[in-house]
C-alpha cells in the first residue's frame, strides 16, 4: 500500500505511517534481544558478556548498513513526492548498484580486521574467542544486511510501511527457531546466535525485495533505468554517505565507552549488556520516529509543500514527549524484572548495575526523541550532511566522557550517551530552522518544477 504524506492530517498520517514501523524496529530488535536472551539464559553471564563486548562495533557497521540504505531512500521519497516515477526508478536502480559495491568492500574489509578491532577495544581475554567468534559471522553476512535496508528503505520511501513489518515478523519467528536448533540442539554455541541472525535478516530481505518487485508497477525496470550515471550516484552518496557515517560516528563514541567499560572487567560488561538491550528495544519508538520523518520530510519537500515541514515536526515532538514520560514510569518500576530476562540466576547480583545503567539513560528519553526527530527530519529534507554533523557532537561527548570512565567509574559510562543526546539537540533544534530558511529562500522557479513534475503525472 502506497501512502501520501503530502496531504491530510500529519497527526495521523506520523502515526498511521510510524506504527508499521514501530512494529518493525521491535522486531529487528527481536533478534538481537532472542539471541542474547537466549545465549544468556543457556550458556551463562560469560558468553553474555562476549556478545555484549562486540555491541558498539556491531552497532557501528550494522548501523554504517542501514543509514547508507536509509540516505539511498531519500531521493526516492522526493521523486515519488514530485510525482517523476521515472526518475524514481533511476534512482532505485542506482541505489542497488552502490549497495553492491559498498557491500563487498565492507565486508571484506570487517572480515579481514576483525581480530584487530577487538584488540584495540580490550575485549577481555576470557570472552575474547567467543566474541570473535560472533562477530565475524555477523561481519560476513553484511550483504543480508544491505539486502533488507535497501529494499525496506524504498518501500518505506513510497509509503509502504507495513511489508517490511511482515517480513520482520516472519524473519524473527525463524529467527527463534533457528536459535533454539543451533544453540540448544546443536550446541553451536555463540556462532549459532549470530548464524541464526544473519539467515533471518536475509529472509526479510528476500521478502521485501520480492514485494518491492512485483507489488509495484511503478517499479518495473527498463533497460535505460540501469545506466549508470555519475550525477545520479553523485546525489545517492551525497545524502546516503553522510547517513552511514553519522551512525558509524556516533558509534566510534560508543566504541570508546565500550572500550572503557571493557576495561572495568567483565562483570561491568555483563551489567551494560543486559541494560542496553533493554534500552535498545524500549528506543525503537524514536527508530521509528526517525525514519517516519525522513519519508515525511522527502515527500513534502519534493512535493515544495513547506508548510507542513512544521506541522509534522510539532507532532512528532508531542507523541516523543508523552512517551519518554512513560517509558520512564514504566521502567522505573520493571528495570530489575526485564533486565533478569538476559542474566542467569549466577549474575543476578549485577542487577543494581544493571538498573542504574538503564534508568540513567531514560531519564533523558526526550533529548533522544529530539535527535531522532530532529535529525532524521533535516536528512528527509535534503541537509544529510549537516545532520552528520550532530554525529560528530555525539562522538564528541562520548569520547569525552569515556576519559572519565577510570577516575569516576560506572557512573560516568552512565552518563555518556545522555551527554552525547544533549550536546546533538543543541546543535540540530536551531539547524533544522536554517534548513527551512533555505528552502523558503530558494528560486520559485525550483517550486514550480516540483509542483509542475506532481501535475503532470496526476494528468498522467
Amino acid at each position: 500500500m502506497i501512502k501520501d504524506l503530502t496531504k491530510g492530517s500529519p497527526m495521523k498520517l506520523i502515526l498511521s505511517f510510524g506504527i508499521p514501523l514501530l512494529f518493525g524496529y521491535l522486531f529487528q530488535q527481536l533478534y538481537n534481544v532472542v539471541d542474547t536472551a537466549i545465549v544468556g539464559k543457556t550458556l551463562g553471564g560469560a558468553a553474555l558478556a562476549s556478545v555484549g563486548a562486540t555491541g558498539s562495533i556491531n552497532f557501528l557497521v550494522v548501523g554504517f548498513c542501514a543509514g547508507v540504505c536509509g540516505g539511498f531512500a531519500i531521493p526516492v521519497a522526493q521523486q515519488f513526492g514530485a510525482g517523476d516515477h521515472r526518475e524514481l526508478r533511476r534512482y532505485v536502480a542506482g541505489g542497488a548498484w552502490l549497495c553492491v559495491l559498498f557491500g563487498a568492500v565492507l565486508t571484506a574489509a570487517t572480515v579481514l580486521f576483525c581480530r584487530d578491532i577487538l584488540t584495540a577495544m580490550n575485549t577481555p581475554a576470557d570472552i575474547y574467542e567467543r566474541s570473535y567468534l560472533y562477530i565475524v559471522t555477523i561481519f560476513a553476512g553484511l550483504p543480508a544486511y544491505f539486502l533488507y535496508n535497501f529494499a525496506a528503505g524504498v518501500l518505506r520511501a513510497m509509503g509502504d510501511s507495513r511489508t517490511p513489518v511482515i517480513w520482520l515478523i516472519a524473519a524473527s519467528l525463524v529467527n527463534i527457531v533457528l536459535d533454539v536448533v543451533f544453540i540448544l540442539t546443536f550446541h553451536m554455541d555463540v556462532f549459532g546466535a549470530a548464524f541464526a541472525t544473519v539467515l533471518s535478516q536475509l529472509l526479510a530481505g528476500t521478502g521485501c525485495l520480492i514485494r518491492m518487485c512485483r507489488g509495484f508497477p511503478i517499479l518495473k525496470m527498463e533497460r535505460e533505468d540501469w545506466r549508470w550515471d555519475w550525477g545520479r550516484m553523485g546525489n545517492l552518496c551525497l545524502m546516503g554517505l553522510p547517513m552511514g557515517l553519522q551512525y558509524s560516528i556516533t558509534a566510534i563514541g560508543s566504541v570508546m565507552i565500550q572500550a572503557a567499560v571493557n576495561g572495568l572487567g567483565t562483570m561491568y560488561v555483563t551489567a551494560v549488556t543486559a541494560a542496553s538491550k533493554v534500552s535498545m528495544f524500549v528506543c525503537c519508538t524514536f527508530d521509528a520516529m526517525g525514519s517516519t520523518m525522513a519519508t515525511y520530510g522527502g515527500q513534502n519537500v519534493g512535493a515544495a509543500k513547506w508548510e507542513r515541514l512544521h506541522q509534522g515536526l510539532r507532532s512528532c515532538v508531542i507523541l516523543g514527549a508523552i512517551y519518554s514520560v512513560v517509558a520512564l514510569g514504566a521502567l522505573y518500576f520493571l528495570a530489575d524484572p526485564v533486565n533478569m530476562l538476559f542474566l542467569d540466576a549466577e549474575s543476578a547480583h549485577l542487577l543494581p548495575l544493571a538498573r542504574q545503567y538503564l534508568i540513567t539513560g531514560v531519564l533523558f528519553f526526550f533529548p533522544l526523541s529530539l535527535v531522532n526527530i530532529v535529525r532524521f527530519m533535516i536528512q528527509g529534507m535534503g541537509f544529510s550532511p549537516l545532520a552528520t554533523l550532530a554525529g560528530v557532537l555525539e562522538m564528541a561527548a562520548r569520547g569525552g566522557v569515556s576519559c572519565l570512565v577510570p577516575v569516576f567509574g560506572f557512573t560516568a559510562a552512565c552518563f555518556a550517551s545522555p551527554a552525547a543526546w544533549v550536546l546533538a539537540d543543541l546543535f540540530l533544534v536551531p539547524a533544522y530552522f536554517f534548513c527551512c530558511r533555505r528552502l523558503m529562500t530558494r528560486p520559485t522557479a525550483s517550486r514550480r518544477t516540483a509542483l509542475g513534475c506532481r501535475k503532470r503525472q496526476a494528468a498522467a
